[in-house]
């Protein structure tokens, strides 16, 4: 099927609640997102909700993504955030930042309607020894960590990626971050899951572990976490919005201007 295709998201939001050792794993991932979650006041959006259920643990949950689904309280992308400023508490996001074609824009956006003290709470495809292997020879998605633009093609939803950017932003060119986005503080970066979600089959191929394993697994990654660093394929990834001294960054208001223009 084309992985593009609305119906392709509707299939896959049935085979994660049909494959038992994945949805563990989206639970886990979940867990995490739910731990760094601020108190408060505003509305917490979901990126790229596609086959998730996350609302099953945030019940006040906004679902979007961009590719239509009966599942969704609005259809949106991460260039266009259709909220008003420092409304939301945090944008939560499993796998999507590295299909943002142009994340400038998004991380503009971002700061614009996530509040000081709200929270940006992604789970990422991360580069490691190991993930070099895996996204090179086991997936799907394009995969450049030697990248020099955060910005790439925009062939599709889901087609279009650079698996490598979310370590490009916040590793290889961190301070660059830093100084382009300076309301955004990073506050963790957390290698995780060597193989469990390989185990799993993911979307596309059959679970390799039965689901009652999942407790097993999960010990013995813990065995290696010392070399997790070195083994991760994701990572959870936490950042704090913080005062600056603007409202969207400066390369986010480059980027509006000449979509402006484009447009």
């Amino acid at each position: 099927m084309n992985i593009d295709d609305p119906e392709t998201t509707e299939l896959r939001y049935e085979i994660v609640r049909r494959k038992k050792f994945l949805r563990k794993v989206y639970k886990e991932w979940y867990d995490a997102i739910l731990a760094a979650l601020p108190a408060g006041q505003g509305a917490v959006l979901e990126l790229g909700s596609g086959a998730g259920f996350l609302r099953d643990y945030i019940p006040d949950l906004v679902t979007s993504d961009v590719i239509p689904s009966r599942q969704l309280d609005l259809i949106a992308d991460g260039h266009h955030v259709p909220f008003s400023d420092s409304s939301l508490r945090a944008i939560v996001m499993v796998n999507v930042l590295h299909h943002i074609p142009r994340c400038r824009l998004f991380f503009a956006e971002a700061t614009r309607t996530v509040r000081p003290g709200g929270m940006l709470l992604m789970v990422e495809p991360w580069v490691t020894p190991w993930s070099r292997f895996v996204f090179r020879r086991l997936h799907h998605e394009p995969f450049d960590p030697d990248a020099k633009a955060w910005e790439f093609p925009s062939t599709g939803p889901l087609s279009g990626a650079n698996s490598a950017l979310p370590w490009i932003l916040f590793r290889r060119d961190r301070s660059r971050f830093e100084q382009e986005f300076p309301e955004w503080r990073l506050l963790k970066i957390e290698p995780c899951m060597s193989f469990r979600y390989l185990l799993s089959g993911g979307m596309s191929a059959p679970t390799i572990s039965p689901a009652w394993t999942f407790g097993f697994w999960a010990k013995t990654e813990r065995l290696f976490r010392q070399w997790i660093g070195e083994c991760g394929l994701f990572a959870y990834i936490v950042l704090e919005r913080i005062e600056g001294n603007g409202t969207d960054g400066m390369n986010g208001r480059e980027e509006r201007r000449k979509l402006k223009i484009k447009n």
